[in-house]
């Protein structure tokens, strides 16, 4: 989900250059590690937007959403029908569809937890899609120009158990989300970015 700027800040300086990519250094120096059992995924929820999505992202959810629909709850897949997975946002961007009440399209309940339809399909169904790349990064944010992408970390008050949770167990940020790194730019990129966080502050 998107947030406003009186509900996150993202920051992009002092920064280090990583082929076309400008990595803020928060994500090197912030810790976090997703904490659902106290956050109950209220990112899902939160916030004045849907997910943004890249064109990638609407080729496979479209590609997948029959065998996403059966896990999606009754209300998203009456939004679906009426709206299908995707607006376009106040910036002229792509997101997924909201509630009324806020939840994502894709949002499922799961006892007290938020989840996400795509992911729950994908994890049964193995189809190479976990989630739209925009949710699957956060906390970065990654801001996109002509000749580069500028990587920042967003803070936000809904993820502060996730922050201490990190600090307990000093967990950076770009290691928390290897696995999406790696997605969006490659294992190639992240290794530097990992040899980069090692000197970084010597």
């Amino acid at each position: 989900m998107q947030n406003t700027e009186e509900e996150g800040q993202q920051n992009y300086s002092p920064m280090f250059i990583i082929g076309n990519t400008i990595v803020s250094n928060e994500i090197v120096e912030q810790n976090f590690v997703c904490n659902i059992e106290k956050c109950k995924g209220a990112c899902c929820i939160e916030g004045d937007q849907g997910a943004p999505l890249d064109p990638e992202d609407i080729q496979r959810i479209t590609e997948h959403i029959m065998n996403i629909k059966p896990y999606m709850s009754e209300k998203g897949k009456k939004l679906l029908a009426e709206k299908g997975f995707y607006e376009i946002d106040s910036d002229g961007d792509k997101v997924t569809t909201c509630l009324p009440t806020g939840e994502c399209v894709f949002v499922v309940y799961d006892n007290l937890n938020l989840g996400c339809a795509i992911q729950k399909a994908n994890a049964e169904q193995k189809f190479d899609y976990p989630k739209p790349i925009s949710c699957h990064l956060y906390p970065i944010r990654v801001s996109n120009f002509k000749q580069y992408d500028a990587l920042g970390y967003h803070e936000w008050q809904v993820c502060s158990p996730a922050c201490a949770l990190g600090k307990q167990l000093k967990v950076p940020v770009y290691k928390f989300l290897q696995e999406p790194l790696v997605r969006k730019y490659g294992q190639q990129w992240w290794d530097e970015l990992d040899t980069i966080a090692k000197d970084w502050g010597k």
